[in-house]
C-alpha cells in the first residue's frame, strides 16, 4: 500500500508542488481582504528600508511600508487582473473558435482566423500602451488589454481541437438526428474541448500575472497606492545595490507564483491526457 501511494504521489507530483505553490499565494490574496501585518498605504520614513526582522518579516521599502502587507496585496491585484482577463479570453474566444470550426473553409472561418492573426501582431504591451494613450493607465485597461490578447489563444486552442471533433461518428449522429450545427457545437463539441481549455487557462493565467507585473514595471498597470509585484521591482531598481530585498522578494514572489501554475497546468494535462501520462511514467 505504502508503495503505491508514493508511486501515485510521483505520478502526480507536478500537480501536488504547484498546487501548494498557487495555493499559498491565492491563501495570501484572500486573507489581504481582512488582514494585513500593516496598512499599505502607511507611510512610515523613520523605519524605511529596514531588513527582515522580528516587527517587519520581509522588511520595509524606502517610504517604510512594510514589505508582506505588500506582497500580499499585490497578490490580490496580480491574481485579480490575470483572472478576469483570462476570463474575458475564455468568454470571447472559445465561442468564436466553435464558431469558425463549425464553418471551416467558410468566410468566417477566414474572417476570424485573421482577426487572430491580427491581434497576435500586437503583444499585449503594445495594446496596453494603445489603450493607456486613450484611455490613461490604470487595472481595469490592464485587464482590457491582456484579455484582447487572451481572445486569440482560445480562439485557436477551441478551432483545432473542435475541428477533429467533428470528424467523429458520434458528430455525424447528431447531424442525423437532426441538431443544429449551433447545438452541436455546444452540445457535443464544447463539453469534449473543455479539458483542453482548462489546461490553457491556467497557462494563461500564469502569463496574465507576468504580464501584469512588466505592465505595472512600465506604469502602466495599477496604479499607488495600489500595490503591484511589477510596481515594486520598478521602485527597487535603483535600491538593489544597498536593499537587494527589495527587489528579490516581489521578484521570488513572481517566480513561484508562476512557477506554481506552470506546473499545475502541467500535471492537470498529465491527467487529461492519458497518452502523455503513460509515456512520461
Amino acid at each position: 500500500m505504502e508503495k503505491v501511494s508514493i508511486a501515485t504521489i510521483g505520478k502526480y507530483r507536478n500537480l501536488i508542488i504547484g498546487s501548494m505553490l498557487s495555493l499559498l499565494f491565492l491563501s495570501a490574496a484572500l486573507i489581504s481582504f481582512l488582514w494585513t501585518p500593516f496598512d499599505v498605504t502607511e507611510i512610515d520614513i523613520t523605519n524605511k528600508l529596514k531588513t527582515p526582522d522580528q516587527i517587519y518579516w520581509l522588511g520595509t521599502d524606502h517610504f517604510g511600508r512594510d514589505i508582506l502587507s505588500m506582497i500580499m496585496v499585490g497578490a490580490r491585484t496580480s491574481i485579480a487582473v490575470a483572472l478576469v482577463a483570462v476570463g474575458i479570453g475564455i468568454v470571447i474566444g472559445t465561442p468564436l473558435g466553435l464558431l469558425s470550426a463549425s464553418r471551416k473553409g467558410g468566410w468566417i472561418d477566414e474572417f476570424i482566423m485573421r482577426g487572430n492573426d491580427l491581434v497576435f501582431a500586437f503583444p499585449s504591451l503594445v495594446i496596453a500602451i494603445l489603450i493607456t494613450a486613450v484611455f490613461g493607465a490604470g487595472a481595469l485597461n490592464a485587464i482590457i488589454a491582456i484579455g484582447i490578447f487572451n481572445i486569440p489563444v482560445f480562439a485557436r486552442i477551441t478551432r483545432g481541437a473542435a475541428l477533429s471533433i467533428w470528424e467523429k461518428e458520434f458528430i455525424l449522429a447528431a447531424r442525423v438526428a437532426g441538431k443544429s450545427t449551433t447545438r452541436i457545437s455546444y452540445e457535443h463539441i464544447l463539453p469534449n474541448v473543455m479539458n483542453l481549455l482548462i489546461v490553457q487557462g491556467t497557462i494563461q493565467f500564469s502569463l496574465g500575472i507576468l504580464a501584469e507585473a512588466g505592465l505595472s514595471y512600465v506604469g502602466l498597470g495599477a496604479q499607488p497606492p495600489m500595490p503591484s509585484w511589477g510596481r515594486m521591482l520598478a521602485d527597487a531598481q535603483t535600491m538593489v545595490s544597498f536593499a537587494p530585498h527589495l527587489a528579490l522578494i516581489p521578484g521570488t514572489a513572481i517566480i513561484l507564483t508562476v512557477l506554481g501554475l506552470n506546473l499545475m497546468g502541467d500535471g492537470m494535462r498529465d491527467i487529461f491526457d492519458p497518452k502523455l501520462r503513460n509515456t512520461r511514467a
